[in-house]
């Protein structure tokens, strides 16, 4: 992981924008897969995120496109579902493209996600918007396909919260990286997760035609 961020670090501060030739125009598709688990007592959380992404090269080095997707936050003890979370999310990005070394590339990333959904054991509604932005390794195998690889940096979102009866609740959660500060009750609320795109480290497999 240090390796990694040293990486992604080098080439934030020096590399020269040198995308693969002719790719302004072309279009991509790739998903998105992040998988995280956490364990408070007897209690085992599990978030699971799958976000396949379409978009186009503007430029030979810069990149828009969509996401339209799914989080399911789960959590469980001895005696079964404690609850269970699923989640739908939009998400608009643009990325920009540097070249590394022959087929390998660096991407920063930064996107507007949008969640909505609700708990179906109490039903709790969820609705949450934000900023999150990423850097990953893009491993091109052939020139129309490509391995790739992402992690969080920062976060930023904004959550309501509207249980069935009773006042909701808003909350506001600026995170660097994977480290979050949230409100204990809001966790509680969803199964022990926090309902964000931000595993620490997702994957997923790119096609450019």
């Amino acid at each position: 992981m240090k390796k990694f961020l040293l990486l992604a670090g080098i080439a934030l501060m020096g590399l020269t924008a040198n995308a693969q030739d002719g790719l302004k125009g072309a279009w991509f598709a790739t998903s998105q897969f992040g998988y995280t688990q956490t364990k408070t007592g007897d209690v085992k959380g599990t978030n699971l995120t799958v976000l396949p992404i379409v978009g186009t090269f503007v430029t030979p080095s810069v990149a828009v496109g969509a996401g339209v997707g799914m989080v399911n936050i789960k959590a469980e003890n001895a005696t079964g579902t404690v609850a269970k979370t699923s989640l739908l999310v939009a998400e608009p990005l643009v990325r920009k493209y540097w070249n590394v070394a022959g087929k390998m590339y660096f991407f920063g990333q930064l996107a507007a996600p949008i969640i909505t959904g609700k708990e179906s054991e109490s039903e709790l509604k969820v609705s949450q918007f934000g900023l999150a932005m990423s850097s990953g390794l893009d491993f091109f195998v052939t020139k129309n396909f490509s391995v790739e690889f992402s992690y969080n940096l920062a976060n930023f979102s904004s959550t309501t919260l509207t249980p069935k009866t009773g006042d909701k609740t808003t909350i506001t959660d600026f995170s660097l990286a994977h480290v979050a500060s949230v409100d204990p009750a809001y966790i509680g609320a969803l199964g022990g997760s926090n309902p964000t795109l931000t595993s620490p480290l997702s994957f997923g497999f790119k096609f450019v035609f």
